[in-house]
Protein backbone atom coordinates (compact mmCIF):
# COMPACT_ATOMS: atom_id res chain seq x y z
CA UNK A 1 0.00 0.00 0.00
CA UNK A 2 1.28 3.41 -0.92
CA UNK A 3 1.35 6.40 1.44
CA UNK A 4 -0.55 9.56 0.58
CA UNK A 5 -0.17 13.11 1.83
CA UNK A 6 -3.00 14.48 3.93
CA UNK A 7 -3.68 17.79 5.63
CA UNK A 8 -5.76 17.75 8.80
CA UNK A 9 -7.11 20.81 10.60
CA UNK A 10 -6.33 19.94 14.22
CA UNK A 11 -6.82 22.38 17.09
CA UNK A 12 -7.13 25.27 14.64
CA UNK A 13 -3.91 24.56 12.72
CA UNK A 14 -3.19 22.66 9.52
CA UNK A 15 -1.04 19.56 9.98
CA UNK A 16 0.52 17.66 7.08
CA UNK A 17 1.33 13.96 7.25
CA UNK A 18 2.16 11.06 5.01
CA UNK A 19 -0.24 8.23 5.86
CA UNK A 20 -1.47 4.89 4.67
CA UNK A 21 -5.12 5.01 3.57
CA UNK A 22 -6.12 2.55 6.31
CA UNK A 23 -4.57 4.49 9.23
CA UNK A 24 -6.92 5.58 11.95
CA UNK A 25 -7.23 9.15 13.07
CA UNK A 26 -6.02 8.09 16.52
CA UNK A 27 -2.82 6.62 15.08
CA UNK A 28 -2.15 9.72 12.99
CA UNK A 29 -2.80 12.08 15.91
CA UNK A 30 -0.54 10.13 18.26
CA UNK A 31 2.19 8.81 15.96
CA UNK A 32 2.44 11.43 13.21
CA UNK A 33 1.33 14.65 14.91
CA UNK A 34 2.64 13.83 18.41
CA UNK A 35 -0.73 14.69 20.01
CA UNK A 36 -0.75 11.94 22.61
CA UNK A 37 -3.59 13.15 24.82
CA UNK A 38 -6.11 10.83 23.20
CA UNK A 39 -5.57 7.31 24.50
CA UNK A 40 -5.98 3.92 22.89
CA UNK A 41 -7.53 1.34 25.14
CA UNK A 42 -10.03 -1.03 23.56
CA UNK A 43 -9.41 -0.23 19.88
CA UNK A 44 -13.06 -1.08 19.23
CA UNK A 45 -14.84 2.21 19.98
CA UNK A 46 -16.33 0.94 23.23
CA UNK A 47 -14.32 2.63 26.00
CA UNK A 48 -14.24 6.25 24.80
CA UNK A 49 -10.64 6.95 25.84
CA UNK A 50 -9.81 8.01 22.26
CA UNK A 51 -12.70 10.48 21.97
CA UNK A 52 -11.94 13.68 20.08
CA UNK A 53 -14.29 16.20 18.51
CA UNK A 54 -14.87 16.28 14.80
CA UNK A 55 -16.89 19.28 13.69
CA UNK A 56 -17.95 19.78 17.30
CA UNK A 57 -19.22 16.25 17.88
CA UNK A 58 -17.58 13.56 20.02
CA UNK A 59 -16.06 10.87 17.80
CA UNK A 60 -14.11 7.69 18.53
CA UNK A 61 -10.81 8.33 16.79
CA UNK A 62 -9.85 4.64 16.92
CA UNK A 63 -12.75 3.88 14.55
CA UNK A 64 -12.31 6.88 12.26
CA UNK A 65 -9.98 6.72 9.30
CA UNK A 66 -7.71 9.75 9.06
CA UNK A 67 -8.90 10.20 5.47
CA UNK A 68 -12.46 10.66 6.74
CA UNK A 69 -11.31 13.64 8.81
CA UNK A 70 -9.49 15.63 6.14
CA UNK A 71 -12.38 18.06 5.52
CA UNK A 72 -13.25 18.42 9.21
CA UNK A 73 -12.31 20.55 12.18
CA UNK A 74 -10.59 18.23 14.65
CA UNK A 75 -10.28 19.17 18.31
CA UNK A 76 -8.20 17.12 20.75
CA UNK A 77 -7.84 17.37 24.51
CA UNK A 78 -4.66 19.41 23.97
CA UNK A 79 -6.87 22.26 22.73
CA UNK A 80 -8.70 22.72 26.03
CA UNK A 81 -5.92 24.34 28.05
CA UNK A 82 -4.54 27.78 27.26
CA UNK A 83 -0.82 27.13 27.58
CA UNK A 84 -0.26 26.07 31.18
CA UNK A 85 -3.68 27.38 32.27
CA UNK A 86 -6.32 24.68 32.51
CA UNK A 87 -9.79 25.29 31.10
CA UNK A 88 -12.64 25.66 33.59
CA UNK A 89 -13.72 22.10 32.79
CA UNK A 90 -10.23 20.68 33.33
CA UNK A 91 -9.84 22.60 36.59
CA UNK A 92 -13.21 21.34 37.76
CA UNK A 93 -12.08 17.75 37.12
CA UNK A 94 -9.02 18.40 39.30
CA UNK A 95 -10.98 20.21 42.03
CA UNK A 96 -13.62 17.49 42.25
CA UNK A 97 -11.25 14.52 42.26
CA UNK A 98 -12.61 13.36 38.91
CA UNK A 99 -9.13 12.32 37.76
CA UNK A 100 -7.60 9.18 39.17
CA UNK A 101 -5.52 7.06 36.81
CA UNK A 102 -6.28 9.59 34.05
CA UNK A 103 -6.64 7.14 31.21
CA UNK A 104 -10.31 7.94 30.52
CA UNK A 105 -9.93 11.63 31.31
CA UNK A 106 -9.17 12.95 27.79
CA UNK A 107 -12.24 11.22 26.35
CA UNK A 108 -14.43 12.31 29.26
CA UNK A 109 -13.23 15.90 28.85
CA UNK A 110 -13.89 15.93 25.11
CA UNK A 111 -17.38 14.45 25.53
CA UNK A 112 -18.19 16.89 28.35
CA UNK A 113 -16.78 19.84 26.41
CA UNK A 114 -18.96 18.99 23.41
CA UNK A 115 -22.01 18.71 25.68
CA UNK A 116 -21.35 22.05 27.36
CA UNK A 117 -20.85 23.80 24.00
CA UNK A 118 -24.29 22.58 22.86
CA UNK A 119 -26.04 22.71 26.23
CA UNK A 120 -24.35 25.08 28.69
CA UNK A 121 -26.74 24.23 31.57
CA UNK A 122 -27.37 20.47 31.42
CA UNK A 123 -29.04 18.55 34.23
CA UNK A 124 -27.49 15.46 35.80
CA UNK A 125 -29.31 13.00 33.52
CA UNK A 126 -28.14 14.87 30.43
CA UNK A 127 -24.54 14.80 31.65
CA UNK A 128 -24.74 11.08 32.42
CA UNK A 129 -26.17 10.39 28.96
CA UNK A 130 -23.46 12.48 27.25
CA UNK A 131 -20.74 10.58 29.13
CA UNK A 132 -22.34 7.16 28.78
CA UNK A 133 -19.99 6.13 25.98
CA UNK A 134 -16.93 6.69 28.15
CA UNK A 135 -15.81 3.96 30.54
CA UNK A 136 -13.99 4.79 33.77
CA UNK A 137 -12.65 1.98 35.91
CA UNK A 138 -11.54 4.16 38.83
CA UNK A 139 -13.95 6.92 39.87
CA UNK A 140 -17.45 5.49 39.87
CA UNK A 141 -18.54 8.48 37.70
CA UNK A 142 -20.10 10.58 40.51
CA UNK A 143 -17.13 12.95 40.76
CA UNK A 144 -16.91 13.26 36.98
CA UNK A 145 -20.60 14.18 36.76
CA UNK A 146 -20.17 16.67 39.62
CA UNK A 147 -17.21 18.26 37.83
CA UNK A 148 -19.22 18.74 34.65
CA UNK A 149 -22.24 20.09 36.53
CA UNK A 150 -20.03 22.47 38.49
CA UNK A 151 -18.56 23.80 35.24
CA UNK A 152 -22.06 24.37 33.90
CA UNK A 153 -23.56 25.78 37.10
CA UNK A 154 -20.70 26.69 39.45
CA UNK A 155 -22.75 27.94 42.37
CA UNK A 156 -23.63 25.28 44.95
CA UNK A 157 -24.18 22.30 42.66
CA UNK A 158 -22.31 19.71 44.67
CA UNK A 159 -21.62 18.95 48.31
CA UNK A 160 -17.85 19.42 47.88
CA UNK A 161 -18.36 22.89 46.42
CA UNK A 162 -20.81 24.06 49.06
CA UNK A 163 -18.24 23.45 51.76
CA UNK A 164 -15.51 25.33 49.83
CA UNK A 165 -17.54 28.35 48.69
Amino acid sequence: MEKIEITLNVNGKPHHAMIYPNETLLDVLRDKLDLTGSKESCGEGVCGSCTIQMDGKPVRSCLTLALEAKESEIKTVESLANGDELSDLQQSFVDHGAVQCGFCTPGMLMSADALLKNNPKPDENTVRKALSGNICRCTGYAKIVEAVLHTAQPQGHCSDCRSKE
